[in-house]
């Protein structure tokens, strides 16, 4: 399933609202994976909206490669910057929205999403 996901460009996130039962509006964004993980960054940074739901409610769904799936959504690690980077600038090197995608401002967006068991 990863790599469907990990091969796939239309990821769509769908963090709870605030009642913690109802799906948010699916969100199209791109992802990546590293160290077996997917990670995600909000394109406009911390203050998007997905991004701040997302935080707050730790959990939702995602639809990519084929799957829908159940997840958990955390901050990602700091530590991680430098390997997100890469990832994004391998997978999406072609892309005119690439550099804001590893700037400081997504940096500090970028989340991890874990498959709930």
């Amino acid at each position: 399933m990863l790599a469907d996901i990990a091969g796939s460009d239309d990821l769509h996130i769908a963090p709870f609202r605030a009642d913690s039962t109802t799906y948010g509006t699916p969100t199209w964004i791109w992802s990546v994976v590293v160290g077996g993980n997917l990670y995600v960054r909000a394109y406009n940074g911390a203050g998007s909206r997905w991004h701040q739901v997302a935080m707050a409610q730790g959990a939702g769904r995602i639809i990519a490669g084929g799957h829908t799936v159940e997840v958990t959504f955390t901050a990602a690690d700091a530590s991680l910057t430098g390997a997100v980077d890469a990832a994004y600038r391998s997978k999406y090197a072609d892309s005119q929205y690439l550099p804001p995608m590893v700037s400081p401002r997504t940096q500090a967006a970028t989340v991890v999403i874990h498959p709930q068991a």
